[in-house]
């Protein structure tokens, strides 16, 4: 059995022992949380979240790719999300590089450079500032944000930068 059929029978299973909710569309705390893509954050449990309460916005390094602000866009336009998230962890594997060698490794394997940025950093506060920014410079995101940053070692989440970025 492939990892996609073990998936599909874990969903029937999971089907049939909770059955089918109806649940709004709009999140629930007005929350969305920009995050890495690491499987081990469990972003639910370890803040608490319920199904339908928050947009879970997640790729390589939590970056405001311009695909996590159109999402933050299609998130609070669309679907009434009123204050944003960002976490970023520490032994993040993007933690291990510098951006131009991470960049020259998959420009010698696949024969062409990225055109975009792959997100390698050193400081995980440093990284969520620079997130936070990136995002208060987008005139498509119109949020309280707030920075944080979480241990994989201790799944313990700390409060960093805060601001209110709500735009007129």
């Amino acid at each position: 059995m492939s990892v996609i059929d073990e998936l599909i029978a874990h969903n029937r299973a999971y089907v049939d022992r909770h059955g089918h909710r109806e649940m709004p569309t709009m999140p629930q705390l007005h929350l969305a949380v920009l995050t890495c893509m690491d499987s081990r954050l469990d972003l639910f449990g370890a803040l608490g979240l319920n199904l339908g309460e928050a947009h879970l916005i997640r790729n390589a390094g939590g970056l405001a790719s311009d695909d996590a602000v159109r999402s933050l866009l299609l998130s609070q336009w669309l679907l009434g999300t009123r204050v944003v998230m960002v976490i970023h962890h520490t032994r993040c594997g993007l933690e291990t590089f510098e951006e131009a060698t991470l960049a020259d490794g998959v420009a010698d394997h696949f024969g062409v450079r990225p055109p975009f940025r792959l997100g390698a950093y050193r400081d995980v506060e440093e990284d969520v500032r620079s997130t936070l920014e990136t995002l208060h410079a987008s005139p498509f995101v119109n949020a309280t944000e707030i920075g944080a940053s979480y241990s994989t070692s201790t799944t313990a989440t700390a409060r960093g930068q805060s601001k209110n970025f709500l735009k007129p």
